[in-house]
């Protein structure tokens, strides 16, 4: 991904929170985003609970972006709590050198927190696809396990 410069990232945050009275800053957050999609890979940013090993859990930094009443109720083992919407103002504490990935329950919030930490540079991210939801369904920490098993390991 090449550098983004902080003009860019500046149009992609106006078009995150754009609303109706910043009308004039579309233009350039349409343009900035079209080109981010421009070097995105296609699925590069989702991930399936059933693609990651066990034993790799432990290597990822993952992010619960539910608030934190959900986040206390039940959340993945080893998960920390940032709410979806501090997620970009707090990526100067996410690690670079290592997977970071993002859930809530079904993968509409941390979809748009992960957007934002990939556009401003974090091509570390990874969003769990279907979310806490799919990750009890699939077997939690054993779903590459299960998914080996039945031959459907995600695709």
């Amino acid at each position: 991904m090449p550098i983004l410069h902080k003009s860019f990232l500046t149009a992609v945050l106006c078009a995150a929170i754009s609303m109706p009275a910043m009308a004039a800053d579309k233009p350039a957050a349409v343009k900035a985003l079209e080109e981010y999609f421009e070097f995105s890979e296609y699925g590069g940013a989702t991930i399936l609970p059933e693609q990651i090993p066990a034993e790799d859990w432990k290597k990822i930094l993952v992010i619960d972006t539910r608030d934190a009443g959900q986040y206390n109720k039940a959340h993945i083992p080893g998960a920390i709590n940032i709410d979806w919407r501090q997620v970009l103002g707090r990526r100067a504490e996410l690690p670079t050198d290592k997977m970071v990935l993002l859930y809530c329950n079904a993968g509409t919030l941390s979809s748009q927190a992960g957007l934002a930490l990939r556009v401003a540079g974090l091509d570390n991210v990874r969003i769990l696809q279907g979310g806490f939801n799919e990750w009890k369904a699939k077997g939690g920490f054993n779903a590459y396990r299960r998914a080996l098993k039945s031959g459907k390991k995600g695709e």
